[in-house]
């Protein structure tokens, strides 16, 4: 438990400083509106990977990769066709956690809305 709300911790530390930092490559400055464009930026890639992840993760490709498979496997039998069906499937390959990059993407959307809020009062 305590690992993984270090993990969320660090990854937001982490994003934030990003955030920073890219503003003052590109932007010579940090402002608040340079602040909300790049958080926009790295919680949108954030929440978009996590739901690529969980996505994968649900097995939802498994059928689609068994597909491609059974079609450019053809018709040989023995040794090939063996270890065609001793295969794993994506969903068990995969086994990165989704719940910290999205706790992290949540977080700094949040943040940006509120800045965002900020910007426009």
């Amino acid at each position: 438990m305590r690992n993984r709300f270090g993990k969320i911790f660090y990854g937001f530390l982490s994003s934030q400083v990003l955030v920073f930092i890219l503003s003052l490559v590109y932007q010579q400055r940090i402002t608040l509106l340079s602040y909300i464009n790049f958080s926009f930026y790295i919680a949108s890639a954030l929440l978009f990977s996590s739901l690529i992840v969980f996505t994968v993760n649900s097995g939802f490709f498994d059928a689609i990769s068994y597909s491609f498979r059974t079609v450019f496997a053809g018709k040989e039998e023995g040794e090939k066709k063996k270890s065609f069906d001793e295969m794993t499937p994506l969903s068990e390959l995969v086994t990165i956690n989704a719940n910290p990059l999205l706790m992290i993407g949540l977080l700094d959307f949040i943040l940006m809305l509120a800045a965002l809020f900020l910007y426009y009062i």
